[in-house]
């Protein structure tokens, strides 16, 4: 089975694990995902996450979910930019989520990373997600 939206398909899986209250959730491998991961550790959304080989070569990566007081820290993750319709944002237009209590995960020039590091770098690119 093919995934057409790789970054949707994991959303999608950490959002379905946080409904059943799972601590861990599995998704194969790449380094795009592996890069919004990174994010999602350093703003504390998520516990972290770990590669693990699989049989087939590909990988997966293994993410420990966050959870307070019993619910989860991601309270709304949502896919912005998808296959059939790209959105991208200067370093001025990147959108804020929750007036700053949300963040965005930008795709730049100069890697994946969080609304705010890229107003700070100047560069825009593909907004990929919003979580809150």
């Amino acid at each position: 089975m093919s995934v057409n939206d790789p970054i949707g398909d994991m959303l999608t899986r950490i959002r379905n694990a946080q409904m059943r209250g799972k601590s861990t959730v599995s998704t194969p491998a790449s380094k795009l995902r592996a890069w919004v991961l990174d994010v999602l550790a350093d703003e504390g959304y998520i516990r972290g996450y770990e590669k693990n080989d699989t049989a087939n070569g590909q990988g997966e990566l293994v993410i420990s979910l966050k959870y307070f007081e019993g619910t989860p820290v991601i309270r709304e993750l949502k896919r912005v930019s998808t296959p059939g319709r790209r959105v991208y944002a200067g370093a001025k237009e990147i959108p804020s989520v929750r007036n700053g209590l949300g963040v965005s995960i930008v795709s730049t020039p100069k890697g994946v990373m969080s609304d705010a590091a890229a107003r700070s770098a100047n560069v825009g690119g593909e907004v990929l997600c919003t979580v809150f």
